[in-house]
């Protein structure tokens, strides 16, 4: 069994433990964190805070990890804060890889790498560290509410953003029901924005979302007839 030795204890790997490493972007204020590539907006307001993180390009899985959470522990490094046992964030950015440069390529493929808010990287190391070797495990997201739904798009398609979702908080499927319509599936824009073609103006609308552990919620009537564009909702809780 391979164990790691901890300030305060052991973590088993058996457990679902695994290596990486963690640098940070933007500031302390968190601006530079409020718009990525998960689709998220104003993440302060959506309730995502500044507990959030960028995810090299084997992680964010081309968006399908945006809004799954993380637990990570800064160790082996003289630069990891005592006393400190972890942190824990919500995937809401995509580091991109550079394949310019051949030194602090820590986003390229295969790497496992977070590029954390600046809040929370000085929460487990010190700033002058840049990066520190990292152990991380998927966790549960505890979320205030029930599932958001943005409504966005054109007259002519239909686009939403799908956040606040509790649970293990990644999506895979979105589906949606107009008034008039069965049920139909849409297909993921970018991030966690999804998208249907279907004219929906006028109608009601139902959403039934799917995380990666099989679990689904659905929310009835939850948009009414007369939405529009820009308008967001609460629906079922995870």
């Amino acid at each position: 069994m391979s164990v790691i030795v901890l300030s305060g204890g052991f973590i088993d790997y058996s457990s679902g433990w695994d290596h990486a490493h963690a640098t940070f972007y933007g500031d302390m204020s968190g601006r530079d964190t409020m718009q990525g590539a998960c689709g998220y907006g104003d993440l302060i307001r959506q309730g995502y805070g500044l507990e959030t993180t960028a995810l090299s390009s084997t992680l964010f899985n081309d968006g399908a990890s945006c809004g799954a959470c993380f637990e990570i522990k800064c160790i082996d490094s003289k630069w990891c804060k005592a006393g400190v046992e972890s942190i824990q964030v919500t995937a809401t950015n995509f580091c991109p890889p550079n394949y310019t440069k051949t030194v602090d390529i820590w986003c390229n493929p295969p790497q496992k790498h977070f590029d954390l808010s600046m809040p929370m990287f000085v929460r487990i190391a010190e700033y002058q560290a840049g990066i520190v070797p990292v152990v991380y495990q998927r966790v549960m997201c505890h979320r205030r509410g029930g599932i958001k739904f943005e409504l966005k798009g054109k007259s002519s398609w239909f686009l939403v953003l799908v956040y606040n979702v509790g649970g293990v908080g990644q999506v895979v499927d979105v589906k949606v029901k107009g008034s008039r319509t069965n049920w139909l599936q849409m297909s993921r824009n970018w991030g966690q924005n999804w998208q249907t073609l279907e004219n929906l103006q006028g109608q009601s609308l139902s959403f039934q979302v799917k995380t990666s552990d099989g679990g689904v919620a659905q929310s009835n009537d939850v948009v009414p007839s007369n939405w529009q564009i820009g308008q967001t909702y609460e629906g079922q809780y995870f």
